[in-house]
């Protein structure tokens, strides 16, 4: 993915935090604990607490942050006018979710139908029949809950706003401000910190910092997203206020969340990095390492290879095959840094490096995930 920056100023690129993007990954967290490993206990403890008409109308609605994130989340991002900036509270970004306009709102909130209804010259739902009738064949492939909420949506937008936002509410005081109380001083002291490394040394140094997936590309015009999806959007377009938002989250690893539509400012939703979560493996690293363990004759050698070290000519003997055909299957295994190799006197040992065959899974979800 890439978000073109040609021609944007500085100032244009903040790093800011906000309560109901953090509200956002929460949920999400309750919904789909699988996703984040780490946040068991506080997963259990707190949907163990939920009162059970507010864990009710969490289920009805989970759609929006369980396999999706909506742009609910970052109504900041798509306010028409304003300075796209986050709240400082849950309830100014709430207000801010308040002000967005209607049919900004809708196909928001439609995010789970995977409809673009917000794709330039592609017609609201709110005024063409055909679009609505859309919305509707997809909502229904995707449940009886998904087929209530969108008619509800279609036939009375400000009802259904009304609704989350009283949901919202209800989610501060049953849980989330006290979860808010302990995130927002890691959260904003990153935000603040990435501040400085952005002035001090520049965008390259501080996207970087933000994470291993990010770069900057050699002509500085656009930051690079390492994301298995392809997509591009820029912070300069029409209808859009130039800048990017990038927001610090502490519920959000392994997801690298990027918000990109037409008319709404680029947000960049990164996870805090802790020293026990490891950086992330690049996508191309791990489409490597899977196409090299493919082959079979590459699995028969990695299991000779994962006992003790071999010599090319000893893998050859044992498997009855020549050195250069061995010496092309190695090359490729070393590429995808599945094997490391040590000279001992004359001879050139190679060995299967367990440290990185173990994390291949955890690094294949991971890429998938982010």
């Amino acid at each position: 993915m890439t978000i073109d920056i040609s021609g944007l100023p500085a100032d244009a690129i903040v790093f800011e935090t906000s309560p109901l993007a953090e509200l956002g990954m929460a949920l999400h967290a309750l919904s789909e604990p699988g996703h984040h490993p780490g946040l068991h206990g506080w997963v259990t403890a707190t949907a163990a607490a939920l009162p059970p008409d507010l864990a009710d109308r969490l289920h009805e609605a989970e759609f929006l942050w369980r396999n999706t994130f909506s742009d609910i989340f970052l109504p900041f991002a798509g306010v028409a006018g304003g300075e796209r900036r986050a709240g400082a509270t849950l309830a100014e970004d709430l207000d801010t979710l308040d002000r967005l306009d209607e049919e900004r709102f809708v196909s928001a909130a439609l995010e789970f139908t995977s409809c673009t209804f917000y794709g330039p010259g592609t017609s609201s739902p709110l005024t063409d029949e055909v679009t609505r009738e859309r919305a509707r064949d997809m909502a229904a492939a995707r449940g009886p809950r998904q087929t209530d909420f969108t008619e509800r949506l279609l036939a009375d937008p400000g009802s259904v706003r009304a609704w989350l936002r009283r949901l919202f509410e209800d989610c501060e005081a049953a849980f989330f401000a006290d979860t808010w109380n302990r995130a927002r001083v890691p959260l904003v002291a990153d935000a603040r910190h990435k501040t400085e490394v952005l002035r001090r040394k520049g965008l390259g140094e501080a996207v970087g910092a933000v994470s291993a997936a990010l770069s900057l590309s050699e002509d500085g015009d656009r930051i690079v997203v390492d994301k298995l999806n392809a997509a591009r959007t820029t912070a300069t377009g029409p209808g859009v206020k130039p800048g990017i938002t990038l927001v610090p989250t502490g519920f959000g690893w392994p997801h690298l969340m990027i918000g990109h539509a037409p008319g709404w400012r680029p947000v960049i939703l990164y996870p805090v990095h802790r020293p026990e979560l490891p950086s992330p493996a690049s996508v191309e690293f791990v489409r490597l390492r899977l196409e090299a363990l493919a082959h079979p004759l590459r699995l028969r050698l990695c299991r000779n290879l994962a006992r003790s070290p071999h010599t090319t000519g000893e893998l050859a003997d044992a498997h009855g095959i020549t050195s250069p055909e061995v010496s092309r299957h190695l090359s490729v295994l070393k590429k995808a840094g599945l094997v490391t190799t040590r000279r001992r006197g004359r001879y050139v040992l190679h060995q299967l490096d367990l440290t990185v065959v173990a994390r291949l899974g955890t690094d294949f979800l991971e890429g998938v995930l982010r």
